[in-house]
C-alpha cells in the first residue's frame, strides 16, 4: 500500500456557499503535512469524509487500502477509525473527570476510579502529548486550554493509529502555546511512525510541525505550495 490516504475528484456539500472541493490528495506512511484554506466547516466535513462518517457527493476517498464507499458494516468502520486518531476540540471531555481519566477512557470505560491494569498506559500517552504528571488528578475543566488539546491528543495516540487528523487544533490556544504544541504533536507522530495531517490556517503552528505543506483553491480543489514569501515569513 504506498498511501494510507487517498483522494480523488472529491466533490462534497455540506450547506456552505460552495462544496468542499479538493482535487487529489495523497498521504503516505509517516508524512507530515499541514493543510490551509479550509475554514472550520470544512475542516469538520473533511474528518468525517475521511473517516467514512459520510460519503462524497463525487469522487472517492480510499483510506487504509479501502474506498470509504465499499464499508458496509459496522465493524469495518470501527476497526478503520481505530487506525486513525483524530485530534479535535469538539471531542468532548467530561470536565469533572480528572485528566487522566479522560485519557484512560481511550482504554476502558471503567475510569471511576480508573481500572489499575490501563493506568501506566493512560499515564505513558499523557506524557508523550505533554502532560505533567502533577496535572493527572487535576479536573479536566479546571485546566488550561493547551493542556485541554494535549488531552485530546493523548486520546487520539491511545489506540497507536497509524494516521493522525489534527483539525484546527490551535484555534483556542494562547500564542505562547502554539509553537510548543506543535513541536510535540509532530514528536509524538513521528516517534509512532505516523502520518500527519494538520489542518490549520495558522502559520505558527504550520512552521513548527514542519513536513510539506499545501493551501486548498476552494473553487477548484487544487492543493498546491503556499506562496515563497509565506513560507518564509508567515
Amino acid at each position: 500500500m504506498n498511501s494510507l490516504l487517498e483522494i480523488r475528484g472529491l466533490v462534497k456539500n455540506y450547506q456552505a456557499l460552495r462544496p468542499l472541493r479538493i482535487r487529489e490528495l495523497a498521504v503516505a506512511p509517516g508524512a507530515t503535512l499541514s493543510i490551509g484554506g479550509v475554514d472550520a466547516a470544512a475542516a469538520e466535513t473533511f474528518v468525517h469524509l475521511v473517516t467514512g462518517a459520510t460519503l462524497p457527493d463525487e469522487g472517492d476517498v480510499i483510506m487504509f487500502g479501502q474506498n470509504t464507499r465499499a464499508i458496509t458494516d459496522s465493524q469495518a468502520w470501527f476497526q478503520a477509525l481505530d487506525r486513525a486518531g483524530l485530534i479535535t476540540a469538539r471531542a468532548v471531555l467530561i470536565e469533572a473527570f480528572s485528566v487522566l481519566q479522560n485519557v484512560a477512557m481511550s482504554f476502558t470505560l471503567d475510569v471511576d476510579p480508573i481500572d489499575p491494569r490501563v493506568v501506566p498506559q493512560a499515564g505513558a500517552v499523557a506524557r508523550d502529548a505533554g502532560i505533567d504528571s502533577s496535572l493527572f488528578d487535576v479536573a479536566a475543566g479546571k485546566v488550561a486550554p493547551e493542556v485541554r488539546m494535549r488531552v485530546h491528543l493523548a486520546r487520539a495516540l491511545a489506540l497507536g493509529p497509524q494516521l493522525l487528523i489534527a483539525e484546527h487544533p490551535s484555534a483556542g490556544l494562547p500564542r505562547p502555546a502554539v509553537a510548543a504544541f506543535a513541536a510535540d504533536l509532530a514528536k509524538a507522530a513521528k516517534s509512532r511512525g505516523a502520518a500527519l495531517i494538520v489542518i490549520t490556517a495558522d502559520d505558527v503552528l504550520a512552521k513548527a510541525i514542519g513536513g510539506d505543506r499545501l493551501e486548498l483553491v476552494p473553487a477548484t480543489g487544487e492543493l498546491r505550495s503556499p506562496g515563497l514569501l509565506k513560507k518564509l515569513f508567515g
